[in-house]
């Protein structure tokens, strides 16, 4: 079967809708249907009913949506890991939030390198939810990330408990950059310090704030590990007396991901983050 078919059927079952599943598929409604006509007509059994709401899936449809899954995943996992590398017998393929790159995913990737030479080893920095849903579809064997999303079928473990601490450049503590470091940080900032929470300055990346910050002045909240080289540089000032945050960082994986090559990639974790932790956190 094409897994086309298949991937358009979950996206379906996802989106409610012929429509937007073909939004996200980049192809037509037209091409959407004819596909689930194919579909149908394979399994010989209806998968969904129209109306004007949208699709919603049928009986045997919903008994349909795991095998897809499966197809989908098999699928995604033949293409990650054929051909092999040369040198290489398997390959681990791992994620992370763009905030997490230096000093933990850099030195995970150390460790996998210098242990375990004959693993190949492929990286992907994306946002959270790309993550959690790569996770999903077994593309990825496991991802950090600040915020995990439970689903049933997903492990989570902490790995680093990190601080956010406030700062400011030598130059002038104006004006306060208000760092979007997620929904559980701003919940917390916002409820601490309300006189903060309508800053005109808003960035959603914390390095692109911190050089701005050090460049031209400013105060802002940021991870304790990574600011710790500008303190000591003397570019900027640790504040005292203001509220600190803590931003736990977890590392994701698939319950049904417990092969051998799942624990080379933890234990290498494990080390990452005995030598990221000498840092302040």
């Amino acid at each position: 079967m094409d897994i086309e078919l298949a991937r358009t059927f979950l996206e379906i079952v996802k989106t409610g809708s012929f429509i937007a599943a073909g939004e996200r598929l980049h192809v037509t409604q037209t091409t959407v249907t004819a596909r689930i006509r194919n579909l149908e007509g394979q399994l010989g059994c209806r998968l969904f009913v129209r109306n004007r709401a949208g699709a919603k899936v049928t009986n045997d449809g919903e008994r349909f949506i795991s095998h897809a899954s499966q197809l989908v995943q098999v699928w995604e996992v033949a293409r990650r890991e054929l051909p092999l590398p040369k040198g290489a017998d398997t390959i681990l393929t791992l994620g992370g939030e763009a905030s997490l790159w230096n000093p933990l995913l850099l030195e995970w990737l150390h460790e996998l390198r210098i242990n375990k030479g004959d693993v190949g080893v492929r990286i992907e920095v994306a946002e959270r939810s790309s993550l959690h849903e790569k996770i999903e579809r077994g593309v990825l064997d496991a991802a950090l990330v600040h915020q995990p999303d439970y689903w049933p079928g997903i492990q989570a473990e902490q790995v680093l408990e990190e601080k956010l601490i406030k700062v400011k450049s030598v130059k002038s503590a104006d004006p306060y950059i208000y760092v979007d470091w997620g929904e559980h940080f701003c919940r917390q900032h916002d409820a601490a310090l309300p006189e903060l929470c309508r800053s005109d300055l808003y960035v959603d990346y914390g390095p692109l704030a911190l050089e701005h910050l050090a460049c031209h002045g400013g105060s802002g909240y940021f991870r304790s590990r990574v600011v710790k080289p500008y303190i000591d540089s003397g570019l900027v000032e640790r504040m005292d007396g203001v509220p600190e945050f803590s931003y736990p960082i977890y590392v994701i994986y698939s319950r049904g991901n417990a092969s051998k090559l799942m624990g080379i990639a933890l234990e290498a974790l494990s080390c990452a983050v005995e030598v990221a932790g000498h840092g302040e956190f």
